[in-house]
């Protein structure tokens, strides 16, 4: 007869948080082993099976009992709380089947059961503070060596994760917690937010929300999971909360760019994410006055109220003076001119200045340099850029023009033009990221075809192409639409046709997509210019 393994973790402790397979397992057992206070803890669940319990420390006995146990053809269950794969028996009872040999194949059959592990049960307790990138650390150095555990503090610390600090202290291991606080101080600000929680969904569960300066003030013990936040994680009504980071990643201002990547926050992409107004309809009729009191903070207006941050121009609401001084991605776009290509030594200096040793300097092919910049104070930074004469620009889901030089400004007569369209259309909103090309002369030396609007200035009027596609098998320049466009309409045209473009495109479509999808746009109708070409194969077969 044949026995089974089951590796059970059972979650927090309390009843609703244990997974129905959980109780199924402990059911279906012949045998239950587990630390002393964890088999209290599930006590109600279990019938007439042969309970093995043992104290702390005595973890690789169990383990090697279970597997005696399976072998011998009984099925057994191993529990942990909290998930049975993170600090728990699963890694344990492998160990010991490994060093007896035994295979997937022909040897015990064994079922990992998962549970929910204390860095998740706790951290609904204290609001999200691991909504984005976190650890786990534990500071019991029964199994792992102090001077390793110091390192993967420092590690952590250093690259800004959320923290959970598992087994903080004990009656004896005391300094453990202290020097860890030293080593995080080091990264942190005193002010960062600290959750404690102790026996979370337990009879007796404890909750403080403190900082990373006052957190040994508190009681910590065993039972106590240490939550630290990162450097953008702030506190809001007693509650921890931590962006999830693309929201503290932010360009110049909403009107042009309210969000990248690919208008996360749109309806088609997460529902979740709608305003107020876009939510819950029905309240608004019902309740208006109610919510004209209430101040609602959805998580579309948390990331584009960081944006509005640049613009110093509206009151800032109880979500800005929360993180008003948080540092945060400041993404933009820079030039010399619409039409100048040549930096200044002052300018690349102040560029180079702005983006220090944290930030990112990087070359486009659209004729500009993108900056990533690390910064709680964005209007310095484009007061700075501003004053030296770079040309600003919003990145991401936007449209931007990129126009020829125009011989060094001797073919200067369409350079008015470029630049209306540029006032008038650079940076605004689009489905996708968006091109103009703009050629001062039939040359079109600059490749205003190979863009989505490509436009030719040619013997004193305009010729204008749509549709480029420029990657992939079926590449093609963009078609001709028009010729001989008239100076004085070149610049409504083209507004038109954009307009169209953003209040029909889907979101992530392609200007070339859309073209193809709805047939005319601007009056202009589509052709299919994809070469029928048969392409032969790679030598390699590829």
């Amino acid at each position: 007869m044949s026995g089974k393994l089951l590796i059970v973790g059972f979650g927090p402790g309390n009843f609703e948080h244990i997974t129905e397979r959980a109780k199924e397992a402990l059911q279906e057992s012949d045998m239950i082993i587990g630390y002393k206070t964890y088999v209290e803890l599930i006590q109600g669940l279990l019938s007439n099976q042969q309970v093995i319990s043992t104290g702390m420390t005595e973890e690789v006995t169990r383990a090697q009992e279970a597997v005696k146990q399976a072998e011998q053809g009984k099925k057994v269950a191993v529990i942990s709380s909290g998930d049975a794969g993170v600090y728990g028996m699963a890694g344990l009872v492998y160990e010991v089947l490994v060093e007896k040999g035994w295979s997937r194949k022909d040897g015990v059959e064994i079922e990992i059961i998962p549970g929910i592990s204390a860095i998740n049960s706790c951290a609904s307790l204290l609001g999200a503070p691991v909504m984005h990138d976190a650890c786990t650390i534990s500071l019991s150095d029964h199994l792992t060596p102090w001077t390793l555990i110091e390192k993967r503090i420092e590690a952590a610390a250093s690259a800004d994760f959320v923290i959970a600090l598992y087994n903080p202290k004990s009656g004896r291991r005391t300094r453990q917690i202290a020097e860890a606080q030293r080593i995080l101080l080091q990264y942190r600000s005193p002010d960062t937010p600290v959750g404690l929680v102790k026996s979370a969904y337990r009879d007796r569960q404890n909750i403080v929300i403190t900082n990373l300066k006052e957190m040994l003030e508190h009681e910590i013990g065993m039972l106590t999971t240490v939550i630290i936040g990162n450097s953008s994680t702030f506190l809001y009504d007693d509650l921890m909360i931590t962006p999830r980071g693309y929201q503290r990643k932010y360009t110049l201002n909403e009107t042009k760019q309210p969000l990248k990547p690919h208008q996360r926050l749109k309806k088609e992409a997460e529902p979740w994410a709608l305003s107020q107004e876009e939510a819950a309809p029905a309240v608004e009729e019902k309740e208006e006055e109610k919510v004209k009191e209430v101040e609602k903070i959805s998580s579309r207006e948390i990331a584009e109220k960081a944006l509005s941050l640049v613009t110093g121009k509206e009151e800032q609401t109880t979500f800005e003076k929360v993180t008003a001084k948080m540092e945060s991605i400041f993404e933009l776009a820079v030039s010399p001119g619409l039409v100048s290509k040549k930096f200044t030594p002052v300018q690349l200096t102040t560029i180079a200045e702005i983006a220090g040793e944290k930030g990112s300097i990087e070359y486009t092919p659209d004729h500009q340099i993108r900056l990533e910049v690390p910064t709680a104070e964005p209007e310095k930074v484009t007061k700075r850029l501003s004053e030296v004469g770079l040309l600003l620009a919003p990145v991401g889901d936007v449209l931007t023009m990129k126009a020829c030089d125009f011989c060094d400004g001797e073919k200067k007569d369409s350079i008015p033009y470029a630049e209306e369209l540029q006032e008038r259309l650079g940076g605004v909103n689009m489905p996708k990221v968006t091109k103009i090309g703009f050629n001062g002369c039939g040359m079109a030396c600059y490749r205003a075809v190979q863009d989505d609007i490509g436009i030719v200035y040619r013997k004193g009027k305009f010729d204008l192409f749509l549709g480029a596609k420029t990657v992939g098998r079926s590449a093609h320049s963009g078609q001709p639409v028009a010729e001989g466009i008239s100076p004085e309409k070149i610049v409504d045209v083209v507004e038109g046709i954009v307009d169209e473009y953003r209040e029909k495109g889907h979101p992530n479509e392609s200007f070339f997509k859309f073209f193809k999808r709805v047939k005319e746009v601007g009056g202009f109708v589509y052709q299919d210019v994809t070469p029928k070409i048969k392409i032969e194969p790679t030598p390699c077969g590829d």
